[in-house]
Formats: C-alpha cells, structure tokens, sequence
C-alpha cells in the first residue's frame, strides 16, 4: 500500500515557482500503533515542551528562524501569516498552556515538529485505505 502512495504524491510546480527552496519528505512510520495517548506519547510531548520553551526564553515566536522562513513562505503564497499560521507557529504559541494531546500518532508528529522546530503532519495510511478501499495512493 505504501509504494503506491508515495509513486502519487506530488507537490504543485507553482510551489516550486514561488519556493525554488521548497522541499516536501515523505516518511513512513511503521509499528506506532494507533491509539490514546500514552505514557510514552506523553513523554516525547513533554520533552518538545522543554525544548520549545527553552527556544522561547531567547526570543518570540515569530523571531524563530524557522518559524520567521514560513512566515516568509506564507507571505510569497499570499497568505497573512498573522491569521493562516503554519502547524508549527500553532503549536509553539499553545507551549504555556502545553501542547494538546490527542493520540499517539498525533502526539509524536507534534512532538518531532516542535522539537526539531518544522511545519509536519502524519495520517494513518491503513485507516484511510480501510475506510477508501478504492482509492489510489
């Protein structure tokens, strides 16, 4: 199921057009069972927490340089980053009140997102091909 999806994807030439620098990574996660949050979610939550936090004592969010690059991308797009945030500058503005928890696919994206500071999103492949079984990845 895996190697249909990824012949599949693709990113709009536009992007490229407006984002030379643009790159997209598609990565597979295999054995994190779906499911409530756990300990073991909570515990990489916790850890990108201190990491955010710690990111956050030397300057604002939106002085981050990551964060400040999307922004940059968001603007070229023509978006207001003020008001269509990427996932990233979302989750860092929730770190005082701590970051949601969700479940454990959730969790872990948002946790690698905060901690390694990039804009990230994950699906569960066998669900979405359980409930399309005729969709074409």
């Amino acid at each position: 199921m895996l190697d249909p999806f990824l012949e599949g994807a693709r990113v709009d030439d536009a992007v490229f057009a407006l984002r030379p620098d643009y790159r997209a990574v598609l990565l597979a996660v295999d054995g994190l069972v779906p499911g409530r949050s756990d300990d073991a979610s909570e515990a990489v939550l916790q850890q990108a927490e201190s990491v955010a936090r710690q990111a956050l004592r030397e300057r604002p969010v939106e002085q981050l340089p990551h964060v400040a690059a999307w922004r940059e991308a968001y603007r070229a797009f023509g978006a207001k980053p003020q008001r269509t945030r990427n996932s990233l500058e979302a989750l860092m503005r929730r770190i005082d009140a701590g970051l949601p928890r969700v479940n454990r696919l959730t969790d872990t994206y948002n946790a690698v997102s905060v901690k390694h500071q990039i804009p990230l999103g994950g699906e569960d492949l066998a669900y979405i091909a359980a409930a399309r079984p005729s969709a074409h990845f």
